[in-house]
């Protein structure tokens, strides 16, 4: 990869922790951004669906059944919108979940930029099985 695309690359996996921080989770803060022709098309962090209460996290600070990832917010923003998906990269701060990768892949994301590894990697090799591009760079 030449510098200029790491450049890109680097900005916006920074931009998508500056995203993160508009979660209201406490456990865990996610961003996520589409980006298709180095057009940001869509862009989530984790949260409760629209119309629930910013609490992210139960009495016992176990996050809620209901939370949705920043990567399914992502998907489900620009699937209503006019955007289309096909062939774009997903940059988020942490490694995709399994039920976030499939979401991945049936949106046609080509490719996906993460900062940081999360314990379980099952979502990274149905990723790579689907033959999804899957980077992993630090810029934190």
């Amino acid at each position: 990869m030449d510098s200029k695309n790491t450049k890109f690359d680097k900005s916006y996996l920074e931009m998508a922790h500056v995203w993160a921080k508009n979660s209201y989770c406490r456990r865990r803060q996610v961003g996520a951004l589409i980006v298709k022709d180095r057009m940001i098309i869509s862009d989530g962090y984790n949260g409760t669906p629209s119309g629930f209460e910013n609490v992210c996290e139960d009495e016992t600070g176990s996050t809620k059944q209901y939370v949705l990832h920043a990567e399914a917010n992502a998907i489900t923003k620009v699937a209503k919108s006019n955007n289309s998906s096909e062939g774009a990269t997903l940059y988020v701060t942490d490694s995709p979940c399994i039920e976030c990768a499939k979401l991945i892949i049936q949106a046609g994301i080509s490719r996906v930029v993460y900062d940081r590894e999360y314990r379980i990697t099952d979502g990274l090799d149905l990723l790579r099985r689907a033959g999804i591009r899957v980077e992993k760079l630090n810029v934190k």
